[in-house]
């Protein structure tokens, strides 16, 4: 039997610092499976900005045919990185490694426009810096309890601030975060089935602290001793995301040298992005000798909190929860993890909840990152068509296990004037195990 020759394709107009791996690219075989799953392909009608079209552009790119133009960094930039198109694949491509190492090309050669490129790095420079976030959100927090936010939203101002204003309609009410300030170790209940650490992340640890708090208290009820390491930064996920991978590594350096001190079991993230991030750190320390191993092992141990906690049934006593509940599944949890069914059966074991599925459960919300500021009119789009989802369900909560979908759901929702919640998972299992909110 001969042999078939490898096809070898260069960098081509990559540089060749951590270009796209031509062999994940090479394994697309142009089906078009991709395509009915893609949302900026369903939205936008155009190859191009479908997983296949962007495929051949990296192609071509690496061939070396064209450059990274104006056109090519724009059908780059539209994609979502949702990952829908990895589970409709046959050949198992890889989309998102390819995307995101495509992206790192792309803001190490290519200059958005100037006032563009300060609005991305102001951004991403911002939620990715603890000490920033935090004066952030203090200052947003004081808006929001002196009145202000009511009357600018009443007033109808906001639509006269472009980009900012399109950002404050995605605040939550920001909680007071030490009222929900956690221990650094917080012992089972019960028999000791593990000692697990816990990410706090940064939107979570600033917008949605009390997931953070009812996390540590589920994950409590049912065995785990659950410890917060007090140095814990980011862990990359958004700055791997927009491009900025050597920013990106600085930040999950420090993360896996953080929790490798822990001595834990289990690393548990609440938060999709953040978790598909850290599960992928082998393949972004691939080329580092000094991390490969520390990142592969790692990742090995990196959990989301509804994965862990579905391996068993859930201790202790549950109390009725008389709810409809739909639940919205982030693009970084089931096409990224692969996690569906755990979610749904944890909230099926509470008492008297009832789970409404979701039409197009798995469809972008148009969150993405940043990509709901970078890009509003597309998102906006895909947010409506969630809404309308939601709304036809007639459920009284919808349950998300990602903080970018929460804030982009709940804006749909006040949008709309629908009484529904946007709840984490974690939190009707606190609701239900202590019978309030936190």
């Amino acid at each position: 039997m001969v042999s078939q020759p490898t096809e070898t394709i260069g960098a081509g107009a990559f540089d060749q610092f951590d270009p796209p791996d031509p062999e994940l690219f090479l394994d697309c075989v142009h089906c078009g499976f991709c395509l009915p799953t893609c949302p900026t392909y369903l939205v936008l009608g155009n190859e191009m900005d479908s997983p296949r079209g962007r495929l051949h552009l990296i192609r071509t790119v690496s061939e070396g045919k064209i450059g990274i133009s104006d056109s090519f960094a724009r059908h780059m930039d539209l994609c979502l990185l949702c990952r829908a198109c990895e589970t409709a694949c046959p050949s198992g491509v890889k989309f998102g490694l390819l995307m995101e190492a495509t992206r790192g090309q792309i803001a190490r050669s290519y200059q958005y426009p100037a006032a563009e490129r300060r609005f991305r790095h102001v951004l991403v420079h911002t939620f990715t810096n603890i000490g920033r976030l935090q004066m952030l959100t203090s200052l947003l927090r004081l808006y929001q309890r002196s009145g202000l936010q009511r009357l600018i939203r009443a007033s109808g101002l906001l639509g006269f601030f472009g980009r900012l204003g399109r950002m404050e309609a995605l605040l939550p009410s920001i909680p007071d975060s030490r009222l929900y300030a956690l221990p650094e170790v917080t012992p089972a209940k019960g028999q000791r089935r593990g000692r697990v650490g816990l990410l706090l992340g940064c939107v979570q640890r600033f917008f949605f602290a009390h997931v953070n708090a009812a996390t540590v208290l589920v994950l409590s009820e049912n065995g785990y001793e659950v410890i917060v390491p007090r140095e814990q930064e980011c862990c990359g996920s958004l700055l791997v995301h927009e491009g900025e991978r050597e920013q990106g590594k600085i930040k999950a350096r420090r993360i896996i040298d953080c929790f490798e001190s822990a001595n834990v079991d289990y690393i548990v993230v609440n938060a999709a992005g953040c978790g598909s991030a850290m599960k992928e750190y082998g393949e972004l320390f691939r080329t580092d000798p000094a991390y490969t191993n520390k990142a592969d092992s790692f990742s090995a141990r990196v959990r989301d909190v509804s994965e862990l906690l579905a391996e068993t049934p859930l201790r202790g006593e549950l109390q009725m929860l008389n709810l409809t509940v739909t639940y919205h599944d982030a693009g970084h949890l089931v096409h990224g993890q692969k996690i569906r069914q755990q979610p749904r059966a944890l909230l099926t074991q509470i008492p008297g909840l009832r789970l409404v599925e979701l039409k197009e459960s798995d469809f972008c919300c148009g969150s993405a990152g940043t990509y709901n500021l970078l890009h509003h009119d597309v998102a906006q789009q895909l947010l409506d068509r969630k809404i309308d989802r939601i709304k036809a369900t007639g459920a009284d909560v919808v349950v998300s296990g990602n903080p970018g979908c929460s804030l982009q759901i709940e804006k749909g929702i006040r949008e709309r004037g629908l009484q529904v919640r946007v709840m984490h998972p974690v939190e009707l299992l606190h609701w239900s195990y202590r019978g309030r909110m936190l």
